[in-house]
């Protein structure tokens, strides 16, 4: 089984991609290489965040490392938050940085007048291996629900519901079934395929 070091010590990001990896991969968060630093993330898009991240371990620590950044992209927010969505409650006056519901309902009071609820979810990877560097993209799209729904998920899922699921949110679908549709389950997979190749 192949080791692989990914940039963070959010346990949801990370069951997230052991099982969209499977039993290939043996897939080890900051913690359990020893770091603790809260690593920067200062750049203004999604690919500078993910490179910012993985240079920082690959650098630091001496091993192959990837990183993912992601963004919520509002149609009616003219692209807001995108690289601040894990920020974006706290950056409006709505509670504490990183926290989940604070930043739903900043969004849906955003949103309240609302006639397009269009939005999509980004995830940038970056890997850096061998010295050098790779970038893999996963996009969906869907739309911002009007309040929170379903028990699964992290993040934004009570409220995003992919064109693929039916009117379904992430946090109403199984882990397996918005692992195959979701931004980060197709950005990892190009990852995947990328290894698998070299």
């Amino acid at each position: 089984m192949r080791e692989l070091v990914m940039a963070t010590n959010n346990a949801h990001k990370l069951e997230e991609v052991r099982q969209i990896l499977g039993n290939e991969f043996l897939v080890k968060g900051l913690a359990e290489i020893g770091c603790h630093e809260d690593i920067p993330e200062t750049s203004d898009t999604l690919e500078g965040n993910a490179l910012q991240k993985a240079r920082y371990v690959h650098d630091h620590y001496g091993v192959d490392c990837f990183a993912d950044d992601t963004g919520l992209e509002v149609t009616a927010l003219e692209g807001a938050p995108g690289v601040y969505t894990a920020r974006f409650g706290a950056m409006n006056g709505y509670g504490e940085s990183h926290d989940a519901d604070a930043n739903i309902q900043c969004l849906l009071d955003k949103l309240e007048e609302a006639e397009d609820r269009g939005a999509r979810f980004r995830t940038v990877v970056a890997l850096v291996k061998n010295g050098e560097e790779h970038l893999f993209e996963g996009i969906v799209e869907g739309e911002i629900l009007t309040q929170k729904v379903g028990e699964g998920g992290f993040g934004y899922d009570p409220v995003f519901a992919p064109i693929e699921a039916n009117g379904l949110a992430f946090a109403q679908m199984a882990a397996k079934e918005k692992n195959a549709i979701s931004h980060r389950g197709r950005a990892i997979t190009k990852l995947v395929e990328f290894l698998k190749n070299n």
